[in-house]
């Protein structure tokens, strides 16, 4: 086939002269910028044809519409008519190229398998709709207030860093509105299950059912033998005897050309593989074109494409995944999502489609979570930092070689502890630089430089955004972890593993103690911890040390000592788990009652320590009595009363709380008959004063106003005669915070305690003997 070539109608000649003085070049200088000999140049500007690749090159650098200037028309009209003939039409030719890639569509991108999947699964079974954010969030002007700002608050102070408040777009619809599209996306996002959905459809006709589809993956592209042209590289996969129509089909504006993975392109052909793109792109403007990269993996510049940013996945998209993975699985999606809403440091992880995928595998094979949350993590980091690139056979710059991974997790072990021990979940650039600055000059080679040692780590900065996403541009020159749980892990490991537990360390974390943001930080250092029972001894120490000056909450601790020895009703394990489930549904509905309830079901299940049905809903009741929470209108005063007599007290329906709380009706009014006759009778007769059950919401209201505060006065002085709870112990309020710093510390030893660590049964028994009681009380760990 003879070869194409364009040339320059006179009627532009000098609108080319022009274009070439306003940006002081010369024929020869545009020669050395395209890396050609002079003579295709002057050909060029003497209206004589020149190839069609070395003109649109000259015309996209002197900023010229190429079509404009050769009145889009190709010099060997008598190929373009014997085209035209053969094809007869564009509908014929689109159907008979859509069959000739449909075969390689449907074998490369079919299918999906990362990691250790032991088979591919196909596309359509998993997919679920992406979103695109049609401003890059990186590039916003938000400061740092403003993202704390948009960030929501869940319990113990756990930040959502991804939240995003852009408005988002399906992502079928943002290829739809704009010809030439570049889609960024952090590791993992889901950039090429996207573009290959997109191939799948558009091959069955359901999107751009008009065009022909191209599936390139650009690093393939690269790294052919012979650096063929991209245009070539199209023609690959069609027959020889179609591949003289590929030119008719571009220039009748009828193709779809995906093109994947922009940044896996290694820097030594990323010149050419840029040249290729926009010579194609130029050359046929009117086809629909989709490239995809990892944001801040290099700086590129596609002046005519439309940058976009695929949208982590909210739940609704979560769920939709989970629903199409365990289709027809022995699991079934709900349990898997059920234990994501139990577990929310684990959840804010599945908002990337890599990790949601990672965890579904592990989820599939254990039927939960690995107990030791700390391999999980490790399992999420092990896929961003190594397997990813490395199971797709992507071998990337090294930018800094003595950065090996190791030590990539020493130097976010670093940040992470430095900046959230003062609480900066999002925190400049030039801070983070800093701090890279402060690790890389200590290894071997650094250039000691200041100057150059800031240029290093700005390209360390962007290296483990783009390879890893580990750290991510929320904002300009704004930046956190991906994840809230990546900087908590890199907290641990940094006193861990990085310091080796030491005494300091270990005493700086224990200074956290009574902070509930550090409580993943405990889980995982414990988790991580060769042996454990130091940090165990240290933390128990700082949590009775907390109470041990004040008299009055001594009093308290004697007190509860006191109830603990007396109360001893064994619980079958039926009633134990039926206590179980009802702990389980209340503690998603009432923060507060969950801060309470908790600690004696803890103590019950966990520590041994004889406290029985009772004691557990004494320290429930008495709990709410002595932390000033409102005695006479208050919701969890009025669940403790339903969960102690499970009276079907009519709470306030508009909140949806009336429940039978405790086994079965009457239940416990029968316990306190056999074990406590008298109070049995005081119980009963106070049921009855209460409003009948068919009472009206706002006439039971009124009559809570009217009765509720002699009615709770003399529950309150039963209990104090036939329970000995109930007390007025008048704490302050710097007391009562002090009882609630307590009982959280309380809370974390034990779940720290009785999670995978290595801990000797000995101290770890010592321990359990030893919670909850007064100072004077409390032996030797």
């Amino acid at each position: 086939m003879a070869k194409r070539s364009l040339e320059l109608l006179e009627q532009y000649r000098d609108k080319a002269n022009n274009a070439k003085i306003a940006l002081g070049l010369t024929q020869q200088a545009i020669a050395n910028r395209l890396e050609c000999s002079r003579q295709p140049v002057s050909r060029f500007f003497n209206c004589k044809p020149v190839s069609n690749e070395l003109f649109v090159e000259i015309c996209n650098l002197l900023k010229l519409d190429w079509q404009e200037i050769t009145g889009k028309r190709v010099t060997n009209e008598s190929d373009s008519k014997s085209l035209a003939s053969s094809s007869q039409n564009i509908n014929q030719l689109v159907t008979q190229l859509r069959q000739e890639v449909k075969a390689d569509i449907k074998t490369r991108c079919g299918t999906m398998r990362i990691f250790d999947m032991t088979q591919p699964i196909g596309l359509g079974k998993i997919y679920t709709q992406v979103n695109i954010l049609e401003k890059i969030s990186g590039r916003s002007r938000k400061g740092i207030t403003e993202l704390l700002q948009n960030c929501t608050i869940k319990d113990f102070e756990r930040f959502n860093l991804g939240i995003v408040t852009e408005e988002k777009i399906p992502g079928e619809d943002a290829v739809a509105n704009h010809k030439r599209l570049l889609i960024l996306g952090k590791p993992g996002a889901g950039k090429t299950t996207f573009l290959k959905h997109l191939a799948i459809q558009c091959n069955q006709g359901e999107f751009q059912g008009d065009l022909v589809p191209w599936f390139i993956t650009l690093k393939d592209f690269a790294e052919a033998d012979g650096k063929p042209k991209l245009l070539d590289y199209l023609q690959g996969y069609l027959k020889y005897e179609s591949q003289q129509h590929l030119e008719y089909l571009l220039n009748s504006h009828q193709a779809l050309i995906l093109l994947d993975g922009l940044d896996e392109v290694l820097a030594d052909d990323s010149k050419r593989v840029i040249k290729e793109i926009e010579a194609l792109t130029n050359r046929y403007p009117q086809n629909q074109y989709v490239l995809t990269c990892r944001i801040a993996a290099r700086e590129y510049t596609f002046e005519q494409f439309t940058e976009v940013e695929i949208a982590d996945f909210d739940w609704e998209q979560i769920t939709t995944f989970a629903h199409n993975w365990f289709s027809k699985k022995s699991i079934k999606a709900e349990t898997f999502l059920n234990r994501l809403e139990q577990d929310k440091p684990i959840k804010e992880l599945v908002s990337n489609p890599l990790l949601l995928t990672l965890l579904c595998i592990s989820f599939e094979e254990l039927g939960d979570f690995p107990a030791n949350r700390k391999e999980l993590y490790e399992e999420g980091l092990n896929a961003l930092l190594r397997k990813w690139d490395s199971t797709r056979g992507i071998q990337r710059d090294k930018v800094y070689k003595p950065l090996s991974i190791a030590k990539k997790e020493d130097l976010l072990s670093q940040i992470a502890w430095k900046t959230f021990a003062p609480g900066e979940y999002f925190f400049k650039t030039d801070r983070v630089k800093q701090y890279i600055s402060e690790y890389i000059r200590n290894l071997p080679g650094a250039n000691l430089d200041d100057e150059a040692l800031q240029g290093d780590s700005g390209i360390v900065l962007k290296n483990i955004e783009a390879q890893h996403g580990l750290l991510t541009a929320r904002a300009k020159n704004i930046y956190s972890f991906s994840h809230l749980t990546f900087q908590e892990y890199f907290t641990a490991r940094e006193i861990i593993l990085v310091r080796q537990s030491s005494e300091e360390a270990l005493q700086e974390l224990v200074n956290h103690l009574f902070d509930k943001r550090w409580r993943e930080v405990f889980f995982l250092a414990t988790a991580m911890s060769p042996n454990a029972e130091r940090l165990m001894i240290l933390m128990k120490e700082r949590i009775d040390n907390l109470l041990a000056a004040d008299p009055e909450l001594q009093d308290y601790l004697r007190w509860l000592k006191g109830k603990a020895q007396k109360e001893n009703l064994e619980l079958s394990q039926e009633d134990r788990e039926e206590i179980k489930k009802l702990f389980d549904y209340y503690v998603n509905q009432d923060l507060a009652l969950r801060r309470i309830f908790y600690l004696g079901l803890d103590l019950e299940y966990n520590l041994n320590l004889n406290l029985n049905l009772y004691l557990n809903l004494n320290l429930n009741l008495n709990l709410n009595l002595n932390l000033n929470l409102n005695l006479y209108l208050n919701l969890n005063l009025y669940l403790n009363l339903n969960l102690y007599l499970n009276l079907n007290l009519y709470l306030y329906r508009n909140l949806n709380l009336y429940r039978n709380l405790y086994l079965n009706r009457n239940r416990n009014l029968e316990l306190a008959k056999e074990s406590n006759p008298q109070l049995h009778v005081v119980l009963s007769e106070l049921k009855k004063r209460l409003p009948e059950e068919n009472t009206s919401n706002e006439e039971f209201k009124a009559w809570w106003q009217a009765n509720g505060k002699d009615w709770a006065a003399d529950f309150r002085q039963a209990m104090i005669e036939h329970q000995d709870i109930g007390h007025d112990w008048q704490f302050t309020d710097a007391q009562k915070s002090l009882l609630e710093q307590y009982y959280f510390a309380n809370q974390l030893l034990t779940k720290c305690l009785h999670q995978d660590c290595y801990v000797s049964p000995e101290v770890r028994q010592r321990i359990e003997e030893n919670l909850l009681l007064p100072y004077e009380d409390v032996a030797q760990i």
